[in-house]
């Protein structure tokens, strides 16, 4: 078939690697890898404000609404089927795998003497690549799809020094407030059956 917009690639046949790939402790490390980001994405956010200093630290709540920025829509809930929780999670986490990319180039840039920022960009983007491949393993392995078309946001790299820290603290505030609600959705799904 075709790639629609936002929608899940069904492959037939030799699209998807080996199922071999998989671990066999594929979930369990799935639902770990949830509950670290979703307990970290606070602190990480709260680093991220106090390296950017005035007015990020003190005005986060006017500069860093996501409103007017594009995040991927989640429109999974607990009741959703397992399949859309699972193509609604590997949007999220290859749009925020991207976004990591960009917050951390434009820290290295901005902040390089910010060791601890940079530590928990890079762990935080670590973590999310592997949870990325275990979901890329579990879509093959239990419905055949290799490949989900997503949409990332515009790279920031020709933006000015407020805009890329204004752009990095709005994608973070919003991952915080979308970590706690995938992790809510996802691991009942992810539960031994």
């Amino acid at each position: 078939r075709r790639p629609v917009a936002g929608g899940a690639l069904l492959v037939t046949g030799s699209g998807c690697p080996s199922h071999g790939l998989c671990r066999s402790n594929v979930q369990e490390q799935t639902r770990r890898q949830v509950a670290v980001l979703n307990a970290t994405a606070q602190e990480l956010f709260s680093l991220y404000l106090k390296c950017q200093g005035e007015p990020f630290s003190s005005e986060s709540d006017k500069l860093c609404n996501p409103a007017g920025i594009f995040f991927p829509a989640f429109r999974v809930n607990r009741t959703s089927e397992r399949k859309e929780v699972m193509v609604a999670m590997y949007k999220l986490f290859a749009f925020l795998n991207a976004s990591l990319g960009n917050i951390t180039r434009d820290q290295e840039e901005l902040n390089p003497m910010a060791k601890e920022l940079l530590e928990r960009l890079h762990n935080t983007t670590k973590t999310t690549r592997g949870l990325i491949s275990n979901l890329t393993c579990l879509l093959c392995k239990n419905y055949n799809i290799f490949q989900v078309d997503v949409r990332y946001e515009d790279s920031s790299k020709s933006k000015s020094a407020f805009r890329k820290k204004q752009q990095g603290c709005q994608v973070l505030r919003k991952y915080v407030q979308v970590i706690g609600q995938a992790a809510r959705v996802l691991l009942p799904h992810l539960s031994p059956s």
